[in-house]
């Protein structure tokens, strides 16, 4: 894919495993959606989500077909090679030419390997589903062990945009006492939430050490990302993972 619509995931993974975002260039979709808008449930043309679809797959060279999920901000991750995809908002496998993909637009894709090279792994992570601790249930799919894995955060609305109210603070602050950290005052009763800082605290108390993230702040760069809070209606943006031969 064109340099500027593919952000490839910055960390020091196996060769045979390849990684990386999607941004919003090039592709088929109108506004609101323009223009490689790769979810089929915003209100974008259909047409539109076939052929985005299909460019991604030609030139990202894909073995395969990635499995959409459609997510729900919960804490399910199907084994790809074990079920169909289905409502889910991750997925894991130890088999080589499947395509794991998560889709947003402010939230977290979360992706993850093992340092042999044998296991990977794709979750998308709003604050509802990091409290539904999806994070431990996708560490569980695997038979490595937390500390030999990876693990890459894509582009993500930084805590400068992220505004929450107090049943989001409240709802953190429950599991994680490193909430207060994570958050600066805002607005009366708001604050601005660092929600990679509170997926990485889940990491690394998971036992993942080897943490990357890219950096990006999807709402503040409007001509690379699809932003919901910034939008409203928008397009989604593809961070998928999948494994060579």
């Amino acid at each position: 894919m064109r340099v500027n619509n593919w952000i490839p995931a910055d960390w020091p993974a196996p060769s045979h495993i390849h990684a990386g975002s999607t941004t919003r260039l090039a592709g088929h979709s109108l506004p609101p959606f323009d223009g490689f808008n790769l979810a089929g449930h915003v209100g974008d043309k259909p047409d539109a989500v076939v052929e985005n679809r299909l460019q991604l797959r030609e030139q990202l060279n894909l073995p395969a077909e990635p499995a959409w999920l459609k997510q729900q901000h919960g804490n399910k991750v199907i084994e790809l090679n074990k079920e169909q995809p289905d409502r889910a908002d991750g997925a894991y496998t130890d088999v080589t030419g499947k395509v794991c993909a998560v889709l947003t637009a402010d939230c977290i894709p979360l992706l993850l390997c093992n340092r042999s090279g044998s296991e990977i792994a794709a979750l998308h992570i709003g604050w509802r589903g990091l409290c539904k601790r999806i994070i431990k249930r996708g560490l569980s799919m695997f038979e490595a062990a937390p500390h030999e894995l990876l693990a890459w955060v894509g582009p993500h609305i930084s805590q400068e945009n992220y505004e929450v109210g107090v049943e989001v603070v409240a709802a953190c602050s429950a599991i994680w006492p490193e909430t207060q950290a994570a958050i600066l005052p805002s607005r009366t009763d708001h604050w601005r939430l660092s929600l990679s800082q509170l997926v990485k605290t889940e990491l690394l108390l998971l036992g993942v050490t080897d943490l990357y993230d890219c950096k990006q702040c999807t709402c503040a760069n409007k001509d690379l990302f699809y932003s919901y809070r910034r939008d409203g209606v928008t397009g989604r943006t593809a961070s998928l993972i999948w494994m060579d031969s």
